[in-house]
């Protein structure tokens, strides 16, 4: 995802903003754009998000004339998408470990950079298909480094109670882009060539780097010295592996994407082959997924007001189904394309909802890193549905491969009274300050470890049994904000007091924990611990010998 734009953007931006001051109720799909640097951003996404379609169909078409052009023009999408599933990860630990704002700025100079290359290059009629897809690639690479800080500016330029706004946005954002960049697209190639694009497509990075210089961000003060990156990666898979929330967003995402993506990886073939409709009718399908998509986003907060989280999943499952369903029994010119724009109402109104329940649930902290997951999954679930679903309408058919889409999609729907999503959306995870600092009499060195940390309570035992109930959820606290292993023991000789136990990997890990890994749910949780306590709890740290001074 990038950023870029010109006038008609500038211009479509305070069309937007007068738009959202005249119709804007509380919660209104539009009240994140009152907020100017998201707006400006969000602006800037758009163009860059329409400049990707645009680089890829400019791409596509210098191999088109090739010997197998088949092969080169899937190669072509297969080197756009792989950096995303190859770097997430590390992106999102760079985007929690770095400055986001100097992280975007400098991935937009650097993909500048490759795109007026490649605009030159091209222009001078010396790019071949390899030279095409180490481009093609490395600005992939630049997508995958770009996606997770913008994911992770959003909650620090609009207010908390507009993330699901602005979740929403984000999807009306991408539609947008898929609807008008590849029309834009031919239509330069054909009368200019792919230079053109490829040269705008650079612009686009130069404009989403101007937005980033007029941001004016606070300073932020670090809390203590950055975190290695090797770290903040492991860190980052703790945090989503010791979050049930999160992990289970993550779940009814790939339980949508898994069958929905039949739609993106088959489309082309439903368009020429039952519907016997040119490119120009493929382009009319892609619009009304856009079109649907933008209904869902202006649906979304009466929705929220409507719908629970888990009603919503039911409702989207059922009608992306109901949409799979008919373009697998009635596929017709006038069936399909009202079919489509309910099936992109549903997925987004499914996706922008699971994308604003992470935004609301993650700590600062961890939110580029957990971030990155979501999009690993949400890429990767599409990657692989799309071509599961070619290999089942090659051995069975394409109506039948969606007859089959919307089954699953229906039963995943249904799944929900099983594994439900719990938001917690009116917990606490700002950051919070709590622990008292530890004082030794050893000094230890930042990589030293592992650290055994002992803490132990006194417990009556008319309080036990409430007692262990909220260990076990102190247990989730410990080993999302570091822990690597935890126990809880009762002492034979004395059993009112309960000694817990947990591992983390250094002491660098463990100051992490008291100075900013910590947030206001998890001050709570442990609160309430200590109330079912007698007395404060004592806290000790047990250090390796063989490291310590």
């Amino acid at each position: 995802m990038r950023a870029g734009g010109g006038r008609n953007s500038r211009f479509l931006g305070v069309a937007l903003a007068q738009t959202a001051q005249k119709t804007e109720v509380p919660g209104s799909a539009w009240q994140p754009l009152r907020e100017p640097v998201f707006r400006a951003l969000w602006i800037a996404v758009l163009a860059g998000n329409a400049g990707t379609w645009m680089q890829t169909v400019g791409a596509q078409w210098l191999v088109v004339s090739e010997p197998d052009a088949a092969t080169w023009v899937s190669l072509v999408q297969t080197a756009t998408t792989l950096p995303v599933l190859l770097f997430a990860l590390p992106a999102g630990a760079l985007a929690d470990v770095l400055d986001r704002r100097w992280l975007l700025l400098g991935v937009q100079v650097g993909l500048f950079a490759v795109a007026a290359t490649l605009a030159a290059v091209t222009a001078a009629g010396r790019v071949g298909p390899a030279l095409l897809l180490v481009f093609t690639f490395l600005l992939g690479c630049g997508q995958a480094l770009t996606l997770p800080s913008w994911q992770a500016v959003i909650p620090e330029i609009v207010p908390h109670d507009q993330l699901p706004s602005a979740s929403a946005l984000g999807a009306v954002n991408t539609n947008l882009a898929r609807s008008a960049g590849p029309a834009l697209a031919g239509l330069l190639v054909a009368h200019f060539g792919s230079a053109l694009v490829f040269a705008l497509n650079a612009l686009s990075f130069a404009i989403f780097a101007v937005a980033l210089l007029r941001w004016r961000r606070p300073p932020r003060r670090p809390a203590g010295h950055p975190e290695r990156f090797g770290a903040a990666l492991r860190a980052g898979g703790r945090y989503v592996r010791f979050s049930p929330v999160i992990r289970r967003v993550l779940g009814r995402v790939l339980l949508f994407v898994l069958p929905g993506s039949v739609v993106w990886g088959l489309l082309p073939l439903v368009a020429s082959r039952e519907l016997r409709m040119g490119a120009g009718g493929y382009g009319l399908l892609l619009a009304a997924l856009g079109v649907g998509a933008i209904a869902g986003a202006l649906l979304m907060p009466r929705a929220r007001r409507v719908l629970s989280t888990n009603r919503t999943i039911v409702a989207t499952g059922v009608v992306y189904g109901a949409a799979l369903l008919v373009i697998a029994l009635v596929p017709h010119r006038y069936a399909v394309p009202p079919a489509l724009v309910a099936a992109g109402l549903a997925w987004m109104m499914l996706v922008s909802r699971m994308n604003a329940a992470m935004q609301l649930f993650l700590p600062n902290w961890v939110r580029a890193r957990s971030l990155a997951v979501y999009q690993l999954v949400f890429a990767g679930g599409q990657a692989l549905g799309a071509f599961a679903w070619g290999q089942v309408a090659g051995a069975v058919g394409l109506r039948p491969a969606f007859a089959v889409a919307a089954v699953l999609m229906s039963a995943g729907a249904l799944t929900v009274r099983r594994w439900p999503v719990h938001t917690h959306e009116n917990e606490d995870h700002s950051p919070a300050v709590f622990w008292a600092e530890p004082h030794l009499m050893l000094q230890p060195h930042l990589d030293d470890g592992p650290i055994l940390v002992s803490v132990t309570y006194r417990v009556r035992e008319a309080d036990v049994s409430g007692f262990l109930a909220a260990m076990r959820r102190l247990r989730g606290s410990r080993q999302r904000t570091g822990a690597t292993r935890w126990g809880l023991f009762r002492d034979g000789a004395e059993p009112g007091r309960f000694v817990e136990v947990y591992l983390v990997p250094t002491w660098e890990e463990h100051l992490r924990q008291h100075e900013s890994r910590l947030t206001g749910e998890d001050e709570r949780i442990e609160r309430a611990v200590i109330a079912l306590a007698e007395g404060p709890p004592e806290v000790r740290h047990l250090l390796p010998a063989e490291h310590s001074d």
